[in-house]
C-alpha cells in the first residue's frame, strides 16, 4: 500500500552521501522535492574513519533538507549483501515461505541466527517459482543502522541497492524488452544487474573508482585525499588508437594509469556475463546502461564500449519523475546518473516496486512490535480509565447513601433466612473455577508437548536432502492402516473466529470392543491393541519432497524406529502401540506415497507422504 507522505531516501555510499526528498502524484508517480549529497574523502578501505563521516554527512543533509527526526529508506551496497537467486518446485503458495526457509538455512554462507535476511516472488512464467534471497550479517546492519540514528533520523525500510537499481530501471524503461545490464560503477564496488524481460540477476564485484584514487596516490607517492582531487581535476581515461599523444605529458601519464588501474573492471564485467550464460541460462547483453560515480570519469562510456563491445547508455533514473522547482536543474542534469538508488527507494513509497526486500534492524523490528501493540494498549487505558471513573462515581453515591443503607440492612438482617442458598451458590462458583483452573492447566501441559513434538520432527528432517510441505494431526489413526486416520484440522483453520474450535469433532458412539490379534497357536497374544482415542491427535501426517540422495527419506525413518524405544520418544512405530515386542510397521505402512528414486531425470525432486503414530497420544478436549 502506498504512502500517503512523502518519501525520504537515503543512498550510503562508500564516498558519496546522497539524500532526497519525493512526493507522490495523484497519478501515482514521484516528485522530486529537494535533494542534496556530499563527498567523504576517507579511504573506504578505513571503515572506522568513515562511520564518523557518514554519521555527520547525513545528519548535515538532514538538516539542509529539513527531515530531521523522520524516518528514511535506504540501502545497503551490494558488496555487503548476499544475493542468491532460487527455483523452486511448483508448491501451492502457503507452502513456499516455509521452503524459502528451509533453502535459505542450506545457502547462506552464515549461521541463519547471525543474519537477517528476506525473499521476494520473481515473475515467472514457468511452473517453477523463482524467488530472490537477499542476507546481511546482523552486526554489519546493526553497526550501519546505529550510524543513521545518531545522525538524528530514523529508518523506516532497508532494501539492497542492486534491488533499488532494478526498481528505478523497471520504472523509468517501461518498453525496454532487449536484455540489457545495468552497471552502477561505485567507489568500492561496482554493482551488476541483469534485466531481461522480467527476469533478473545480479553481482557486485570488487572494482570501482576507488581503486582508481589509490593507484593515483601509489603511482604519485601522494596521499588519498590528494590522489581523489587529482582524479576528479585532471582525470580522463586512456582509450587505444594514440589517444594519450593528444593530450599532455602530465595529462597523459595520469590517463594511462587511470587505464590500467580500470583494466580489471571490463574484465569482471565480461567474465559475469559468461556465467549469467551459461549457469543461469540468460542471454548476452545487447545494452550497458552506465550509472554510479565512476561514470563521471571523462571517456569512460567510450572505454567500455572499446572493452566490451557494447552499445553504452548512461542510465537516466528521473525519466518518468518529475522534477519539482526547488531544484537545481544544471546540479540535477549532471548527477541525474547517480540517482537510481534513491529514485528505487523512493518507488517503494508509492507502491511502484516490484521487488520489495525489506532488512529490518533488530531495533526496528522491536519499534514494529511495540507499534503494533499501541492499540491495544490504548483500548487497555481507555478501559482502565473508565472502570476508575465508574468506581468513582459509585464510591461517591455509596458514600452519600451509606448511612441510608446502613439503616436499611438493620431492618432486613432480621427478615433473612435460610444461608445455605448462598452457601451453595458460592460453592458452585467455586467449584466452576476449579474446573476453569484444571482446564487451563491441562492446555498448558498440551502447549508443552506440541512444543516437544515440532522440535523432535525438525530434529529429523534436519538435512538438505529433505523438505516439509504439510504438516496435519491426525485422529482415530490404527498404525498400519493409513484409511483409517481422519484429519483433526478443519478446512476453515485459518478462519476460525476466536472462541471457535478449529478441529475436527471425531467423537464415536458405539465404538466396538477392542480386539486382541495374536500371531497364531503356541504364541502369547501380548497386549491388546487399543481401539485408537476418538477425542485426540494420535498421529501425524506429513508431506514433503526429497531430492538427490535416494535413502535420504527411509533413513528418517530408520532413525525414528531407532530412538522408539527411549522413554522420551514421541513416537512408535510398532505393529501394536502398546507391545514394545511386536513387530515392526513396514517402510510401505509408514510411507503410503513414496517413490524410491527419482523417476524422470527432468524432476528436481519426488513427493512423499510419512505417517507417525504418536507413542501417547495428544488430547485436544
Amino acid at each position: 500500500m502506498a504512502d500517503a507522505e512523502s518519501t525520504i531516501a537515503l543512498s550510503i555510499g562508500s564516498q558519496r552521501i546522497s539524500m532526497a526528498v519525493f512526493d507522490p502524484t495523484k497519478g501515482g508517480g514521484l516528485i522530486l522535492k529537494s535533494y542534496g549529497s556530499q563527498s567523504i574523502l576517507a579511504d573506504p578501505a578505513q571503515e572506522m574513519t568513515r562511520l564518523p563521516q557518514i554519521t555527520l554527512a547525513v545528519k548535515e543533509l538532514a538538516t539542509a533538507l529539513k527531515v530531521q527526526k523522520q524516518k528514511v529508506r535506504y540501502s545497503m551496497s551490494g558488496q555487503s549483501v548476499f544475493t542468491r537467486f532460487m527455483k523452486l518446485p511448483p508448491l501451492d503458495e502457503d507452502n513456499i515461505d516455509e521452503l524459502v526457509q528451509f533453502e535459505a538455512q542450506q545457502h547462506v554462507p552464515f549461521p541463519i541466527e547471525e543474519v537477517i535476511w528476506d525473499w521476494a516472488m520473481l515473475d515467472s512464467t514457468g511452473p517453477e517459482k523463482e524467488v530472490a534471497l537477499v542476507a546481511i550479517k546482523r552486526d554489519a546492519l546493526t553497526e550501519i543502522n546505529q550510524t543513521v540514528a545518531e545522525a538524528g533520523i530514523g529508518t523506516r525500510e532497508v532494501d539492497a541497492a542492486p534491488m533499488a537499481l532494478y526498481n528505478a530501471f523497471r520504472y523509468n524503461y517501461p518498453g525496454e524488452d532487449a536484455p540489457v545490464l545495468l552497471m552502477d560503477v561505485g567507489a568500492k564496488a561496482t554493482n551488476l544487474v541483469y534485466v531481461e524481460g522480467t527476469r533478473l540477476f545480479t553481482r557486485s564485484i570488487a572494482v570501482g573508482a576507488a581503486s582508481v584514487t589509490t593507484a593515483i596516490a601509489k603511482e604519485y607517492n601522494i596521499s588519498f585525499a590528494e590522489a581523489e582531487g587529482q582524479k576528479v581535476s585532471n582525470g580522463v581515461v586512456s582509450l587505444g588508437g594514440g589517444h594519450t599523444s593528444q593530450l599532455d605529458e602530465a595529462t597523459a601519464q595520469l590517463a594511462t594509469v587511470i587505464r590500467n588501474a580500470l583494466n580489471r573492471l571490463p574484465a569482471e564485467v565480461a567474465r559475469t556475463n559468461n556465467y549469467y550464460r551459461s549457469q543461469q541460462e540468460g542471454s548476452a547483453p545487447a545494452k550497458v546502461y552506465l550509472a554510479g560515480g565512476g561514470a563521471n570519469l571523462p571517456y569512460m562510456p567510450e572505454f567500455l564500449e572499446e572493452k566490451l563491445r557494447i552499445p553504452i547508455e548512461v542510465f537516466n533514473p528521473l525519466q518518468r519523475v518529475t522534477v519539482g522547482k526547488a531544484i537545481d536543474v544544471e546540479q540535477i542534469g549532471a548527477e541525474a546518473h547517480m540517482l537510481g538508488e534513491l529514485v528505487g527507494l523512493a518507488l517503494r513509497g508509492v507502491d511502484e516496486a516490484p521487488i520489495k526486500i525489506d532488512l529490518v534492524p533488530d531495533v526496528v523490528a522491536s519499534e514494529r512490535a511495540t507499534a503494533q501493540r499501541k492499540p491495544f494498549l490504548l483500548a487497555a487505558a481507555v478501559i482502565m480509565i473508565a472502570s476508575f471513573a465508574i468506581w468513582a462515581l459509585s464510591k461517591s453515591t455509596h458514600a452519600v447513601t451509606a448511612e441510608e443503607e446502613a439503616g436499611k440492612m438493620d431492618r432486613e438482617k432480621n427478615t433473612l433466612a435460610g444461608p445455605a442458598g448462598k452457601i451453595d451458590r458460592q460453592a458452585k462458583r467455586q467449584a466452576d473455577l476449579q474446573a476453569l483452573g484444571d482446564s487451563y492447566a491441562g492446555q498448558q501441559a498440551m502447549r508443552v508437548k506440541w512444543i516437544d513434538l515440532l522440535g523432535e520432527i525438525k530434529g529429523y528432517f534436519n538435512s538438505q536432502d529433505v523438505w516439509i510441505t504439510d504438516f496435519e494431526p491426525v485422529g482415530m489413526h490404527k498404525a498400519g492402516d493409513e484409511k483409517s486416520s481422519r484429519p483433526r484440522a478443519q478446512q476453515s483453520f485459518g478462519n476460525a473466529n476466536y472462541g471457535q474450535s478449529a478441529l475436527n469433532d471425531l467423537k464415536r458412539s458405539g465404538a466396538p470392543a477392542p480386539v486382541s490379534r495374536g500371531r497364531g497357536r503356541g504364541r502369547s497374544q501380548g497386549p491388546s491393541i487399543p481401539e485408537p482415542p476418538a477425542d485426540a491427535i494420535n498421529a501425524i501426517r506429513i508431506t514433503g519432497f526429497w531430492k538427490s540422495e535416494p535413502g535420504a527419506v527411509t533413513k528418517i525413518v530408520e532413525k525414528i524406529k531407532a530412538d522408539q524405544a527411549g522413554d522420551d520418544a514421541l513416537f512408535i512405530l510398532k505393529r501394536n502401540p502398546a507391545d514394545m515386542k511386536s513387530e515392526d510397521l513396514t517402510t510401505a505402512e509408514i510411507l503410503p506415497v513414496y517413490q524410491s528414486s527419482i523417476s524422470d531425470a527432468n524432476k528436481l525432486a519426488e513427493q512423499f507422504v510419512m505417517i507417525l503414530p504418536l507413542k501417547n497420544p495428544i488430547s485436544v478436549k
